[in-house]
């Protein structure tokens, strides 16, 4: 019978609400200022958020009331309405019980619950709800216009969080909330928050707002056995603190748990200071969150006066002051000034009824004292035009409504404390410094400026908890391996058994040593045995929840980075070209390749230029450089290419010869050293040729390309490079691969093959007939897979870094891939003893140039010969055997030094000419004086000899 009046009392009630109470009702008040204005508090006063909030109240309407600049005469009048329960059908009688007073505003309700409720209600009579402790994000949208909150919304409070589980590289969160408007709202905006960091919620623990010990209790065995160690409190201050006592009986008060609490803890903390040891030792190490005061004269003026307001009530036990008790004092400032406004626009206080609702009514139920407050929306407006400096700072709204500069204080409780490692704002993030300090300033909100001071976690640690661990409940990890048919060295599986070997077995199980925790794991073995597997489909496996990881010679791509989360790589492998290569000998003019013609050209050009420059500079100087015309051209010549070898024998007196010398020798020296690299090189290194010079030629070619069958180098060529699909080849095995490039494209085989390096490394090794063409043209590398967001990706990256550094990466490397392979960028490093074709060209230049020296010289010996011969050579024309005799003299001759013979071949010549002189003295007397003149001749010659 009583819950039939119940829901009978609440369908009038809605009957009532629904039918929107006429503005055309009779005005019950004058047009005076009235000499005071009702304002309600709903408040639970038995409680001692209560207990303080109605001090708070008390005090600030004394205050205003006291203060003839704020209302003049008009005082604030204040109706008490005890909030029994704080939610359900009772807070909404309790309402309009309090609104049947004339009631222009009400401070309160104190929960969120509450306020979703009586929200309604304020809309239809238009009395504006302020409230403080109700931060339901929910409760800011447009569907309450006449809800107004005094102090921060949820919505910040969990951006702050959401920064903190990012700041300590969490990835997931547990949530333990109660399950009512304001614990599941709040979970909600949590979620949205964490994921915009790419964080998320990975379990929900809703409980009831009355849970007993036994349900508490339930709630949180299923905690201890999920994942993440990283719970989220946000509950109230009535049974939050009976969470915290029932995890720590629980031992998740333990080393490896982070309790964040939101702040119903700080609240609770700050009403029971002084607190003893008992009431905070089951909440060591957590972290909470109070909304930011700044500190001011006002502030410490308000505290000081706070002790001496609740000394009185020491009776009735210590009553805290928390930041709820200070907006509960800046709120009844902030009605004050709005309504003062109000007055001052000329606007008046009336109300009116609906006269319909006379048909609805019962007697009992006093219906027609319930009446909307006329200009209920002007006052709503002046209280968001509010702009003052309270207790709790700058007070006023932004166009969303909500109060400006949103900030918290990050507290540890430590002890019988707490103590203070940060702060949070909307404005800069986190940090070690007040928010207030920093307004003034651009904002930062890089990873670098977020900073807090160190933490002391529960068990008493200040190493920062992993976050997670491995579910308790039994259960391996399922990680898929790809059974492979080619290339088995990175991974296969041991015949007639479930275990694997192979390089990336290897790195993954020295990965997973150093990790500081046990990993429990079985290997599972993806594929049929007679064609490699696609690792793309293995990855698409561990988003379907088939796998929970994936090991293997695995390809970081895009597609793939979209579904699944890699570790760090453990080897670089990008695709490259593979093609068949022949030798290529060096050739007899090899000792020309090292230049270019132009080369060539040019440092001809400058080696006669130089000489020209320095003969000019040392012609007037320096004897070296004089002479016949015919003698200075051959000293140029000489000089300049002599320097190539720094053989010239000419010394230079000049500074600026010097200088040019000097210059060009370096050069000089230069260009021997390129030269002499180059042709060494070309010498001794085997050339290997081929007619594909790497991707840009296949791509310009119509012809076969090979590719290792379940690869993503496909999906690469087709999409990314552009080669149509009927040019693909899928090629097994290495023995497919190599009779498919020995064919080649005319004989049914593939004109080139591309593939990973990793892989190609292997093929190469025993393929010598085969290179790899042109240049690596993609940068990918091998990862094991996991899960999106999944820790354990994290901490193995960590442990493959460390694998690099100590060595131990690259011994596992050695172990399965290390062997001598043909892998040279157009070039096998192999060193041939060096033949003869290489040389024969010099040795012909070589052979030719003493040829024609030797031709050249005999000619001019000839014709010395038989200039200066000696006298033998006319007696020996007519005798026999002259042609022996001819030879004898002939080889005297070459072996008789040259001036020698000119010598004789003068003293004969004169010798002759004295002869006919003396016999032509006695024919002529004119002739005495040629005689004479000859004589002088003959002697002069003599005195020469």
């Amino acid at each position: 019978m009583a819950t039939a009046t119940m829901i009978g009392l609440w369908l009038v009630v809605m009957m009532v609400l629904s039918k929107g109470l006429s503005s055309t009702g009779v005005v019950l008040d004058n047009s005076k200022i009235p000499a005071f204005v009702n304002i309600g508090v709903l408040y639970s006063f038995n409680t001692s958020v209560g207990r303080m909030v109605k001090t708070a109240v008390e005090a600030a309407v004394d205050d205003v009331n006291s203060d003839p600049s704020i209302l003049g005469e008009t005082t604030l009048k204040v109706s008490l309405q005890e909030d029994t329960k704080y939610r359900g059908f009772l807070s909404i009688a309790e309402a309009l019980q309090l609104m049947a007073t004339q009631t222009v505003a009400i401070i309160g309700p104190q929960t969120s619950t509450t306020a979703h409720v009586i929200s309604h209600i304020a809309n239809e009579l238009q009395v504006p709800l302020l409230s403080f402790t109700a931060t339901d994000p929910t409760l800011s949208s447009l569907q309450f216009p006449f809800f107004i909150r005094t102090s921060f919304s949820d919505i910040y409070e969990m951006t702050a969080i959401a920064d903190l589980v990012n700041y300590f590289g969490w990835r997931e969160v547990i949530a333990v909330y109660g399950d009512d408007d304001h614990g599941r709202n709040g979970m909600s905006a949590l979620g949205d928050k964490l994921a915009e960091r790419r964080c998320k919620i990975s379990f929900k623990a809703p409980m009831t707002p009355e849970a007993t010990r036994e349900e508490i209790t339930d709630v949180l065995v299923q905690v201890a056995l999920a994942e993440s160690r990283v719970i989220v409190l946000h509950t109230s201050t009535a049974w939050g603190p009976k969470v915290l006592s029932v995890a720590k009986s629980l031992g998740m008060m333990e080393n490896g748990y982070v309790w964040i609490a939101t702040t119903f803890l700080s609240t609770w903390l700050d009403m029971g200071t002084p607190l003893s040891s008992d009431a905070t030792d089951n909440m060591q190490g957590v972290i909470t969150l109070r909304m930011h005061i700044p500190d001011s004269k006002l502030k410490k003026w308000f505290v000081s006066r706070w002790n001496n307001l609740t000394n009185l009530k020491a009776a009735n036990g210590s009553l805290g002051l928390s930041t709820y008790g200070i907006f509960a004092y800046d709120t009844v400032y902030a009605l004050a000034h709005a309504l003062d406004a109000f007055f001052k626009q000329g606007n008046h206080i009336t109300f009116s009824h609906d006269p319909k609702l006379s048909q609805l009514r019962g007697d009992s139920m006093h219906l027609n004292s319930v009446k909307i407050f006329n200009e209920g929306n002007l006052l709503r407006k002046n209280i968001y035009d509010v702009n003052m400096t309270g207790v709790s700072g700058l007070f006023t709204y932004t166009s969303d409504g909500n109060l400006v500069n949103p900030a918290y204080e990050i507290i540890n409780v430590i002890g019988t404390g707490t103590r203070r490692i940060g702060y949070w704002s909307n404005y800069t993030g986190l940090s070690i410094v007040p928010p207030e300090a920093l307004y003034s300033k651009p904002p930062n909100r890089s990873s670098g400026s977020q900073k807090l001071l160190p933490v002391l976690w529960p068990g008493d640690t200040t190493q920062k908890p992993r976050g997670w661990v491995f579910p308790n409940n039994g259960r391996m990890l399922k990680i898929g391996v790809p059974k492979r048919v080619s290339y088995r060295e990175f991974v296969s599986q041991v015949q007639g058994t479930d275990m694997f070997k192979g390089f990336c077995i290897d790195v993954f199980l020295s990965a997973v040593n150093l990790l500081p925790y046990a990993v429990p794991y079985k290997f599972v073995s993806y594929g049929n045995g007679d064609s490699n597997p696609s690792n793309t489909e293995l990855v698409r496996l561990i988003t379907a929840g088939v796998f929970d990881a994936a090991v293997g010679d695995i390809t970081i791509t895009t597609e793939r980075t979209k579904m699944v989360d890699f570790t760090q790589p453990y080897i670089e492998s990008g695709l490259v070209v593979v093609a068949s290569v022949k030798k290529t000998d060096s050739n007899a003019w090899a000792f020309l390749t090292p230049f270019t013609p132009m080369m060539w050209t040019v440092t001809a050009i400058f080696f006669l230029l130089v000489g020209a420059v320095v003969w000019i500079l040392e012609h007037r100087l320096n004897d070296d450089f004089r002479g016949p015309p015919k003698q200075q051209m051959v000293t140029i010549l000489w000089f300049s290419f002599s320097t190539m070898f720094f053989a010239h024998r000419e010394n230079t007196v000049s500074t600026l010869g010097r200088f040019v010398l000097l210059i060009w020798l370096f050069v000089v020296l230069i260009i021997n050293s390129s030269y002499t690299a180059s042709l060494t090189s070309i010498l001794t290194v085997q050339q290997l040729s081929s007619p594909v010079k790497g991707i840009e030629s296949l791509i310009n070619s119509k012809e076969p390309i090979g590719y290792l069958q379940g690869s993503f180098t496909r999906t690469y060529l087709i999409e990314e490079i552009g080669i149509h699909e009927s040019r693909l080849v899928p090629l097994k095995t290495p023995e497919e691969t190599t009779k498919a490039l020995e064919k080649g494209p005319h004989k049914g085989g593939v004109a080139a093959y591309v593939d990973e390096r990793a892989y190609i490394e292997l093929f190469l090794s025993s393929r010598c007939d085969f290179s790899v063409v042109g240049q690596e043209f993609t940068r990918n590398g091998w990862g094991f897979a996991f899960p999106r967001d999944s820790p354990l990706a994290v901490d193995l990256s960590t442990a493959i870094l460390e694998l690099a550094e100590n060595g131990d990466l690259q011994r596992i490397h050695d172990k399965w891939l290390l062997s001598s392979a043909c892998l040279s960028q157009g070039a096998k490093l192999e060193v041939d003893r060096l033949k003869l074709r290489s040389f024969w060209g010099l040795y012909l230049v070589c052979g030719l140039a003493c040829v024609l020296a030797l031709l050249i010289y005999l000619v001019q010996t000839l014709r010395q010969y038989f200039k200066h011969g000696p006298e033998e050579l006319e007696s020996s024309t007519s005798g026999r055997g002259s042609g022996s005799l001819r030879l004898r003299t002939f080889l005297s001759f070459v072996d008789e030094k040259e001036e020698i013979s000119k010598s004789r071949s003068k003293r004969k010549k004169m010798e002759r000419i004295s002869y006919r002189s003396r016999s032509e003295v006695g024919s002529s007397i004119t002739s005495n004086k040629e005689y004479s003149h000859a004589s002088s001749i003959i002697i002069d010659s003599a005195h020469e000899i």
